[in-house]
C-alpha cells in the first residue's frame, strides 16, 4: 500500500500539503476533522445529546433514550440516523458520477454538505440559547445528512488514517503500530486527533457561551475554505487526483 511517506526527502509538512499521490487531501482532510468536532459539540451539547458524526455512539444514545435515561432526545437521535442514511445515500451517488477525480469529488460532496449546514445555520440563528424540541430535531438530521456525506467522501479519498469523523482505528493505530510506524504516518495520526480534540474545544466553548449560530456559523467557513481550496487545486492535472489508497 501506498502511503503518503513515499518521498523520504518530504518534509513532514509538505507531506500533508504537495504530496505526489495525495495532494493536499491530508491537510483538507485534518481542516474537516476539526470541522467534526465542533458539529459535535453543537450536536451532543446543543440538540440533546445527539451524535450527528459518529453512528456507533448515536445508536448507543438511542438505546439510552429508550430505557428512558434522562436528556437524551429520542427523536433528535432517530432524525439523525435517518439523516445520516440519507446523507450516505447521496454521498454514494456523488462518488459514483465524480469518484474518477478526487479533488472534483471533494469539492462537489462538499458543497452539497455546505448547503446542508447553511439550512441548519438559517434555523438556529434567530435563537440566542439552544433551540426548541422541533428546531433541534431538523437540525439534527441536517447535520447528520451532511456528515453522512463527508463520511462517504472520505472513504473514497481513502487517505489513511484520515476518515475525518472516527478516531477508533487512528487511535488503534498509533499505539499498535508506533514501533515500526514511518515518522509520517503517526504524525498524521496524531493530528487527526488534535484537530477533532481542537474543534470540540472550540465548539463547546462557543455552544456554552453563545448558543448554537457561532459554531455551524465557524463549520461553514471551516468546510468553504476547504471546498475553495478543493476547487482551485482541481484545475491543473496532477497524480493525486485519481491515485487512491
Amino acid at each position: 500500500m501506498t502511503d503518503i511517506h513515499t518521498d523520504q526527502r518530504m518534509t513532514p509538512w509538505a507531506g500533508f500539503v504537495r504530496d505526489p499521490l495525495q495532494g493536499p487531501l491530508p491537510a483538507l482532510l485534518l481542516v474537516l476533522t476539526a470541522m467534526t468536532g465542533l458539529i459535535d459539540a453543537v450536536s451532543i451539547l446543543g440538540l440533546g445529546r445527539v451524535f450527528v458524526a459518529n453512528m456507533t455512539g448515536n445508536v448507543v444514545f438511542i438505546g439510552f433514550a429508550l430505557a428512558g435515561a434522562p436528556g437524551f432526545s429520542l427523536s433528535a437521535s432517530i432524525a439523525a440516523l435517518v439523516g445520516f442514511l440519507a446523507g450516505a445515500f447521496v454521498g454514494g451517488v456523488l462518488v459514483g458520477r465524480f469518484a474518477g477525480h478526487r479533488g472534483v469529488l471533494l469539492r462537489n460532496t462538499g458543497a452539497v454538505e455546505f448547503a446542508l449546514i447553511a439550512i441548519a445555520f438559517i434555523l438556529v440563528l434567530p435563537d440566542a440559547g439552544l433551540p426548541g424540541g422541533g428546531v433541534a430535531v431538523v437540525v439534527s438530521a441536517l447535520l447528520a445528512a451532511a456528515m453522512g456525506i463527508q463520511n462517504t467522501s472520505a472513504r473514497r479519498l481513502a487517505v489513511p488514517d484520515l476518515t475525518t469523523t472516527v478516531l477508533t482505528m487512528t487511535l488503534t493505530g498509533i499505539a499498535a503500530d508506533l514501533r515500526h510506524s514511518p515518522a509520517l504516518t503517526t504524525i498524521r495520526r496524531i493530528l487527526a486527533v488534535l484537530a477533532m480534540v481542537l474543534g470540540a474545544a472550540v465548539g463547546a466553548l462557543l455552544v456554552l457561551n453563545t448558543g448554537l449560530a457561532w459554531p455551524v456559523g465557524l463549520a461553514l467557513l471551516l468546510l468553504g475554505a476547504v471546498v475553495a481550496i478543493a476547487t482551485v487545486q482541481s484545475r491543473e492535472a496532477a497524480a493525486w487526483h485519481v491515485h487512491g489508497v
